[in-house]
């Protein structure tokens, strides 16, 4: 499947441990669920000026929710990707180190 480079990237996850992670470099994206490691590197080279060193892909699956009634339902599962960042490089985040 063919992706813009603009619809590869869906949006910054925001969370403790992602803030943690920023002050080494690392920061966290949720992906397109057909991305690979090339094209989230190719994608975040292009739209950020900037140069990554590597890319993790975490697959998140649904979970399984009880509703009121009784039933069940489904959250939805989404991919997400951890970038590592060449040393110097532009701050996603703003962290306080």
């Amino acid at each position: 499947m063919k992706l813009d480079l603009n619809d590869i990237i869906k949006e910054p996850v925001v969370s403790e441990k992602s803030t943690d992670l920023a002050s080494k470099q690392k920061f966290v994206f949720k992906v397109h669920k057909f991305a690979n490691k090339p094209m989230v590197k190719k994608a975040l080279e292009s739209l950020y000026d900037v140069k990554v060193d590597k890319c993790n892909i975490i697959n998140l699956k649904g979970k399984e929710i009880r509703t009121k009634q009784g039933g069940y339902s489904y959250t939805y599962g989404y991919k997400k990707v951890v970038v590592t960042l060449k040393e110097g490089q532009f701050d996603f985040f703003e962290t306080n180190q």
